[in-house]
């Protein structure tokens, strides 16, 4: 019996130890259920706010890429920069509306600079009410390796409509290196203003030194190269195969590839307030039969073209706040070496071989928002060609061309101006006072401006 007792007490002892043992066990495993039951909900909750702000990323990433549609018409932001395709619709279409409305107190049909026959686009504004360039542009990213853009203003001829094709051109966005190419009908990136477009012009018109030795401007079909170096500095390197059928060039001469260009560009920001660009440019052209002069009875120019382009521009704007203030200092200086013979009205043939130059400087002020001034000065220099010129559109008057325009424009927004200008036209055969009114307005789509 008690053997027995002793045996029931030690099996019981035994249980009561391991209910004992089991019981913290057991409220242990619990503790970990609940435990882990709550870091799913902790975790959940998290990841729900990460998804949410995800989603409001995603969101705002389509908001800029929209608003990068209506990338400001007129005014620049001080970098340097390239034009690309717009991604946001395929394509982005804009347009661009410009008029005038100008003064001349001599007969504007009759204007011409003594020594400097005019070609291309050249020429003052129209005198009276006039419409200006309609310009349509459409531009889109091919795929994931070309993009395009198209520029086609409508223009008014003898009062007839006409669409033109000013600018077409398909450009590479993938090669390595910094390295780009572009090719179709493009305005040439030798000096600073020619690459821009007139709604981006500072003042009404070109320098002097544009309109005569190139043109207005110089536009062509061929192939561009470009390179930007992996350097602090901002530069850029790059050529051009042209057609060489447009002015200084005429007659698409060799095969057509009647001309090239080289070109370097160097700039960068000095502190938070100041930023500048320095270029320099060459042009080679070849001209078979280029005409200038009297649209009836044009000379007719065979010959090589050597044009040279140096450019600087300084900006500044209060820590970067390009709205607020602003100034523009910008200056150009064109060389121009022409060798062959021309052709006169009267069929006789002359040699011709001058050196001609031109340059312009011009500051424009922005003391607060939507309002900006501006002044220009042009000039112009020629080699005096002797007495077989003379009663000829090369002979000079015995002074260099000089002229000097002011301007005043108001933005009420980045896709409308007006602007005033007033120019005193020292160029001409009896000085010229001209003055007249300007309007620049866009709706759509426009790719921003270079700097």
């Amino acid at each position: 019996m008690r053997i027995l007792l002793t045996y029931i007490l030690s099996v019981l002892l035994q249980l009561t130890s391991i209910t004992l043992v089991a019981q913290p066990v057991d409220i242990n495993i619990e503790q970990l259920r609940s435990e882990i039951e709550q870091l799913k909900q902790d975790y959940d909750a998290k990841i729900k706010n990460l998804e949410n702000r995800l989603a409001a990323a995603e969101q705002q990433v389509v908001n800029v890429s929209q608003s990068s549609q209506a990338v400001p018409v007129i005014s620049e932001a001080p970098r340097s920069a390239q034009r690309s395709g717009n991604t946001g619709f395929n394509p982005a279409i804009g347009v661009i509306f410009e008029g005038f409305a100008w003064n001349f107190d001599n007969d504007a049909q009759g204007y011409e600079i003594p020594g400097f026959p005019l070609a291309g686009e050249a020429g003052p504004v129209s005198e009276g009410l006039s419409l200006g360039e309609t310009e349509i542009d459409i531009s889109a990213n091919v795929d994931d390796k070309f993009t395009a853009w198209l520029t086609a203003p409508i223009v008014l001829e003898d009062g007839e409509p006409i669409i033109e094709i000013e600018e077409a051109w398909i450009e590479t966005t993938a090669l390595p290196g910094g390295t780009s190419l572009r090719f179709g009908r493009f305005f040439s990136e030798i000096g600073y203003l020619n690459s821009k477009h007139a709604h981006s012009w500072d003042f009404a018109d070109q320098p002097l030194s544009y309109q005569v030795l190139l043109g207005n401007q110089y536009i062509d079909d061929g192939l561009q190269f470009r390179w930007l170096p992996p350097t602090d500095l901002y530069m850029e390197l790059g050529g051009e195969l042209l057609r060489g059928d447009r002015f200084p060039a005429g007659g698409a001469s060799n095969t057509g590839v009647g001309g090239y260009s080289l070109f370097a560009k160097a700039g960068g920001d000095i502190g938070d307030s100041h930023s500048w660009l320095a270029g320099l440019s060459y042009l080679n052209t070849d001209s078979t039969d280029r005409p200038s002069g009297e649209e009836d009875d044009p000379l007719i120019f065979n010959g090589k073209t050597d044009l040279l382009i140096a450019s600087l521009v300084w900006k500044w704007s209060p820590y970067g706040n390009w709205q607020q203030r602003n100034l523009i200092l910008q200056t150009e200086y064109l060389y121009r070496s022409e060798e062959g013979n021309y052709t006169l009205p009267d069929e006789r043939d002359l040699a011709y071989n001058t050196e001609q130059g031109g340059l312009y400087v011009q500051a424009v002020y922005q003391p607060f928002p939507r309002w900006r001034f501006g002044v220009r000065y042009d000039r112009l220099v020629t080699d005096a060609l002797g007495p077989l010129f003379n009663d000829t559109p090369f002979a000079t008057n015995g002074k260099d061309p000089e002229r000097y325009s002011v301007m005043i424009d108001w933005s009420n927004s980045e896709f409308s101006r007006i602007r005033f200008q007033l120019t005193q036209d020292e160029s001409v055969v009896g000085p010229d006072t001209q003055f007249g009114l300007q309007y620049i307005h866009s709706i759509g789509a426009h790719g921003g401006h270079s700097f």
